[in-house]
């Protein structure tokens, strides 16, 4: 004996086979009847077999299960001709028939007929979907209509790639089935072929084609019709005249061991029109998918920016023998630049300003790493050259590919006297009363060269003396015409500042980089650090 449901909803009609034991109804994708209706829920309901009996059960539906009319409270037994309502607007109902014949007896007409108002409404329901459905539970709504509308035994949905390779996607089988796995044993020179040529295909009978040899893997699955339409995301133009842009995203593919309505002619036509459609709802859910991706990333983005800013001190610092001001200006979310404090025990101030080579993420993690360094080092250490040598071997030790870093670290006390070396960094501008003094005494760029050796050179202070250190996204800023603000510039906007407080001079000379190279983006992390001796 039988059993089939003969299901009228918002979408049209159709005829369903009870083929399994248990028989699910409602709105999600993997119900085995999948009914629309602001009454159906989600797991509405399920039609049990029990030998020759099919019993309904209500699975907690919001607005109930109705036989005939009456609402089901346990389970019921259904007999040839009761009719089943989910929910009690009559949207959705289902007429339960025993010996009814299957589904392939349906004559031509009738069976083309319903099939098209089938697929029209999904193009319906495809072209109401809104950017935010998820990739899979668009391919899987896909892939099960078109399985239905061509009475298929499986389906799959394959998207080319970056290197317009084609890559399996998602496959299904009838009765609403994921198939595991991410390949298949189905045919790739089909799908290939047609995805090359933009042209759908039939195959009537693998056996009796020269392909039954290069797909012998699904030919011992008894598979020998095929259908396979490309999907076509057309995007319209505004003038008449023009032509349709056209891209092929993808293929749809669909098999079956049984003839079915899969070589109708009828049926390609419909397929390749949902084709069309279902590739405009793939590119929006790829689109909404590879949007929130974007933003996850943003958000963590500004997360790190936010810790990285944590890390870096006060930019304002004074004490009784100094006046200090520091900022950074990375060119991205994050940077690979630093400065630091450090009150010493001796009551020397310490200070440092590094440059981690690249930006980026890369560059803000190997950053944090050389500033949880050089404070444990410069702690630890005599002066700014054994600090900066430890530092060095430390970060050549882990070999951090090719990155290296440029430091420039100096100690300042009460009587004038700067201690300080200079690892590789740009020569930092003492700006005195009378003249400027550059600050190159030091060694190499730290990280690339375990044999570098560091000095370090003391010179006096004066009171009002003032220290400028800077990273290379300062002197090296470019304006429109790829012309750099230079050394020049910068030493000339200091003199002019000499009076200014250091906070006012920090103002001074990023606001004449910013005059400079308006127009232009900023190219590199640009960094800050002035010292004036006195207060």
């Amino acid at each position: 004996m039988t059993a089939q449901l003969k299901v009228i909803d918002p979408t049209g009609g159709r005829v369903v086979s009870i083929e399994d034991a248990v028989t699910t109804l409602g709105r999600r994708t993997e119900c085995h009847v999948r009914l629309s209706g602001t009454d159906v829920s989600r797991d509405h309901a399920e039609i049990v077999r029990d030998g020759d009996r099919y019993m309904i059960h209500d699975k907690g539906s919001r607005f109930g299960t109705f036989v005939n009319g009456e609402r089901v409270t346990g389970d019921r037994e259904l007999k040839h001709g009761d009719t089943v309502g989910l929910g009690q607007g009559n949207e959705s109902q289902v007429i339960f028939q025993i010996d009814a014949g299957s589904t392939s007896s349906r004559g031509p007409a009738t069976s083309a007929v319903g099939d098209l108002r089938q697929v029209a409404a999904l193009l319906e329901g495809l072209r109401a979907l809104g950017s935010g459905r998820v990739l899979d539970e668009v391919l899987a709504m896909v892939i099960d209509s078109a399985i239905e509308v061509a009475s298929a035994e499986r389906g799959f949905i394959m998207l080319a790639g970056r290197d317009n390779r084609l890559e399996f996607k998602m496959g299904r089988a009838r009765g609403r089935l994921t198939l595991p796995g991410k390949s298949f044993e189905t045919s790739r020179k089909i799908p290939e072929q047609v995805f090359d040529t933009g042209e759908a295909r039939i195959v009537a009978d693998l056996f009796d084609t020269d392909l039954a040899s290069v797909h012998l893997g699904t030919v011992a699955l008894g598979i020998r019709h095929v259908l396979c339409v490309p999907l076509v995301l057309v995007r319209y133009v505004e003038q008449v005249e023009a032509d349709l842009d056209q891209k092929r995203i993808g293929v749809l593919y669909l098999d079956s061991r049984e003839r079915g309505s899969i070589l109708s002619p009828v049926t390609r036509s419909a397929l390749e029109t949902l084709a069309i459609e279902a590739a405009v709802a793939i590119e929006n859910a790829r689109l909404y998918r590879e949007a929130a991706e974007k933003t996850k990333l943003e958000q963590e983005l500004k997360i790190a920016a936010e810790i990285q800013q944590a890390l870096m001190p006060e930019g304002e610092r004074r004490g009784g023998f100094f006046e200090a001001t520091g900022t950074s200006v990375p060119c991205r979310a994050i940077g690979g630049d630093f400065f630091e404090y450090l009150d010493l025990p001796d009551g020397r101030l310490g200070f440092a300003l590094g440059d981690v080579s690249g930006k980026g993420a890369p560059a803000a993690l190997l950053t944090a790493m050389v500033q949880g360094m050089f404070t444990v080092q410069a702690a630890a250490s005599s002066g700014p050259a054994e600090a900066l040598a430890q530092i060095n071997q430390a970060l050549k030790r882990r070999s951090v590919g090719s990155r290296f870093v440029t430091m420039f670290y100096g100690i300042v006390g009460a009587d004038g006297a700067l201690n300080y070396c200079n690892a590789g960094h740009n020569p930092p501008v003492l700006v005195k009363k009378d003249c400027v003094m550059r600050l190159e005494t030091g060694g190499m760029i730290l990280g690339l060269f375990d044999f570098a050796t560091y000095d370090e050179e003391t010179v006096q202070l004066d009171q009002g003396d003032t220290l400028v250190v800077f990273s290379d996204g300062i002197s090296e800023a470019q304006n429109v015409a790829d012309d750099e603000y230079g050394d020049d510039r910068l030493i000339s906007c200091l003199i002019a500042n000499r009076g200014a407080t250091p906070a006012s001079m920090r103002e001074a000379l990023l606001a004449s980089v910013r005059t400079f190279t308006a127009g232009a983006s900023q190219s590199d992390d640009m960094t800050l650090l002035i010292v004036r001796h006195g207060t």
